[in-house]
């Protein structure tokens, strides 16, 4: 699906993220921004029976009091099988997701403190990490340039 298609979607059902789609309208270009730096307009989302999406803890071996929430996105259905996260657990499934979906989902994710996605099929090198921190605040800075009064971000969102 085309990014423009999937922001269309998105804007349409604003309303059952409880967003108004002048909100969702209104942060699209930066959705679309960051989208458009990455290789895949889907992407493969590990995620448990209930739906929920796996966020794996990682932590620096020379720090260990310092780690990050992560969510993996990966290529293709062949490379989320395969990875060392969906060999942990048979419940786990990989489930295909848009990936302006997968960006609008990170905003709501507090626990989640970056999206790893990983770019090249059957490869595991070229990854690309998004940071919630910094998608926020691009998300702050494109609705401080909406018109005074058309745009109130709720509370919950960065």
């Amino acid at each position: 699906m085309e990014l423009d298609a999937q922001v269309d979607r998105l804007v349409r059902n604003a309303q059952d993220h409880g967003l108004s789609p002048l909100a969702v309208t209104t942060i699209a270009p930066v959705l679309l921004a960051v989208a458009g730096q990455l290789h895949h307009g889907e992407y493969y989302v590990l995620q448990t029976l209930e739906q929920g999406w796996l966020m794996t803890t990682l932590t620096q071996r020379n720090q260990p009091d310092s780690q990050k929430n992560v969510v993996y996105a990966y290529p293709s259905l062949k490379d989320a099988a395969e990875s060392q996260v969906a060999n942990l657990d048979p419940q786990v499934m990989a489930l295909p997701v848009p990936v302006v979906d997968i960006l609008f989902q990170l905003l709501a994710m507090k626990p989640v403190d970056s999206l790893v996605f990983c770019e090249t099929p059957g490869q595991n090198g070229q990854r690309v990490e998004v940071r919630r921190q910094d998608l926020e605040f691009l998300v702050q800075s494109q609705l401080k340039q909406a018109p005074l009064g058309e745009v109130t971000p709720p509370p919950d969102l960065a």
